[in-house]
């Protein structure tokens, strides 16, 4: 059986991946492809408990260090019980946020060493990279509020500051400059105007 496709949604908060996500599952789905549409950090059981440990807004400080190996614990975890088995039954897998929000949230917006964050991704999921990265670009003021609109209680990452997450999305664009698997997508035109651009990158990059 071939492989599936492993597709990854990216950006900052408000950027619509989960909209954008649903959307493209729906199509692909319509094509008769089978699909697995999961998350990061988080998308099996523990990597989900792991998930709470890092958003959660608690007494004790998280070391930026320590918030990068939680990740990586999380995403070790993800690969070896939902990502990798679906991508060897031949899914196609949709994955809100990988390894490279954590080069941009904990290597742009806080600072942790690219060579850190490199070395764990080699070591954690060097077999398993994404065939195409999807980046939902949107202004930060704009993603922010569409954020604060749509949310009760903030997490440790959503109560951060404009220039954390400028930090971050300056490493996005970055990123998508570098990594001709990376196409972005201006996010903060019409939903059905995103909606189209990805699906238009998708059959270019991934035809059927």
């Amino acid at each position: 059986m071939a492989r599936g496709r492993f597709i990854t949604l990216e950006g900052i908060e408000g950027a619509g991946k989960s909209t954008v996500a649903e959307e493209l599952r729906a199509r692909l789905r319509a094509r008769r492809h089978a699909v697995c549409m999961t998350r990061e950090p988080g998308g099996t059981p523990i990597a989900e408990r792991i998930r709470q440990l890092v958003l959660e807004r608690g007494s004790e400080v998280i070391a930026a260090e320590a918030e990068v190996l939680l990740m990586f614990a999380a995403r070790r975890i993800h690969v070896d019980n939902l990502i990798r088995p679906a991508l060897e039954r031949g899914d196609w897998v949709l994955c809100d946020r990988y390894t490279d929000a954590t080069r941009a949230y904990q290597g742009g917006g806080r600072g942790v060493s690219a060579d850190l964050i490199e070395s764990l991704a080699d070591a954690v999921h060097a077999d398993i990279q994404p065939d195409l990265t999807l980046l939902l670009d949107v202004p930060v003021e704009v993603g922010l509020a569409r954020a604060a609109a749509r949310r009760g209680t903030t997490d440790r990452f959503e109560s951060e500051s404009v220039a954390f997450f400028e930090r971050v999305r300056a490493r996005y664009l970055e990123l998508a400059r570098a990594e001709a698997r990376i196409v972005r997508i201006d996010a903060s035109q019409p939903l059905a105007t995103v909606v189209a651009a990805v699906h238009e990158a998708v059959d270019a990059r991934l035809p059927a």
